[in-house]
């Protein structure tokens, strides 16, 4: 298990309580007593230090390396009836973008999402979790696909953003993300956008829009990074937590601003803290959500979810 630097007064509770009980197992001394007032101490702790989380502590939180991926939460909640499907037909198959057909209980659902690795090896095969415009291709046919056979959508973030390089550009990455756009807002299926880690940028917004937006309590949703607005307005990474702050990028800020419909709870300590309520919990949001929008029409569906974009950033004075 890996520590955030904030988390480090857990780690040593979480070390004492260990040693506790392995000296009650190894000899005869009744140590339950102590265990149990320092698992008092840790659920204290544990409240105490999330319940006070700062944005760049949730975006820290956001990267954990032991935090489910978009894969983890297909499998926990698709289990062996996900088909992934491959390639945009036109250049090749985005490995750092993923999609497939897949059931939650008899629903069958049209899953599309960033993957992001676990080791070197797979980080750079899949490229970080930075799609290039093949991604974007091959998301918006699935989506395609998904709404001649009437499936609904159910889409995955966790990027820190599109890919920026050279080939990526020359391809059309930005006409491929601003297409997916234009598409999602008058696609006639339900789709459902679950932001499970970092919703950075473009990158997020290409597989971003949706009728039920919702994010994760400790993920971050944003034009840009925080390491990256600091470099810019102050050029340097050394004040990523005042842009933290400064970007209004948490889950409450965006709820805030009605720019996410709802806020999915995590377990106390984060989603990597404990995988399978995690993943209960965001099977009953996604479900809730269908339930919601499944008796609507194509063209209120449409209409509503336009709408609903059109009022982002309006202000009555």
């Amino acid at each position: 298990m890996e520590y955030l630097d904030f988390e480090q007064p857990i780690k040593e509770l979480e070390d004492q309580f260990t040693k506790a009980c392995n000296i009650g197992e190894e000899s005869d001394v009744d140590v339950t007593a102590t265990c149990k007032q320092i698992e008092k101490k840790l659920i204290a702790k544990k409240k105490e230090i999330y319940q006070n989380l700062t944005p760049w502590q949730r975006v820290q939180i956001s990267r954990h390396p032991n935090r489910p991926y978009t894969l983890d939460y297909i499998n926990a909640l698709c289990g062996d009836t996900f088909l992934e499907l491959h390639g945009d037909r036109n250049v090749k198959d985005d490995k750092a973008m993923i999609g497939g057909l897949g059931k939650i209980d008899d629903q069958s659902f049209m899953f599309v999402g960033q993957q992001k690795g676990y080791n070197t090896k797979t980080r750079q095969f899949r490229n970080f979790g930075m799609a290039n415009p093949e991604g974007y291709r091959k998301a918006l046919r699935l989506m395609k696909s998904a709404e001649k056979f009437n499936i609904p959508v159910v889409c995955l973030v966790d990027t820190p953003g599109a890919y920026p390089g050279l080939e990526a550009e020359e391809r059309g990455q930005g006409e491929a993300i601003a297409r997916n756009i234009m598409e999602m807002t008058r696609l006639k299926v339900p789709i459902i956008v679950v932001i499970i880690g970092e919703g950075a940028s473009g990158g997020a917004l290409g597989i971003g829009v949706g009728d039920k937006v919702m994010m994760l309590e400790n993920t971050w949703y944003s034009v840009i990074s925080p390491e990256s607005c600091s470099s810019i307005l102050w050029r340097s990474w050394e004040y990523k937590e005042i842009a933290a702050e400064a970007l209004k990028l948490t889950a409450p800020d965006m709820k805030k601003q009605k720019l996410i419909d709802e806020i999915i709870k995590e377990p106390v300590g984060g989603a990597h803290s404990n995988r399978n309520e995690t993943f209960d919990t965001v099977k009953k949001a996604i479900t809730q959500a269908f339930e919601e929008l499944k008796n609507l029409s194509a063209s209120e569906r449409v209409e509503k979810r336009m709408n609903k974009y059109l009022d982002m950033g309006v202000f009555k004075s």
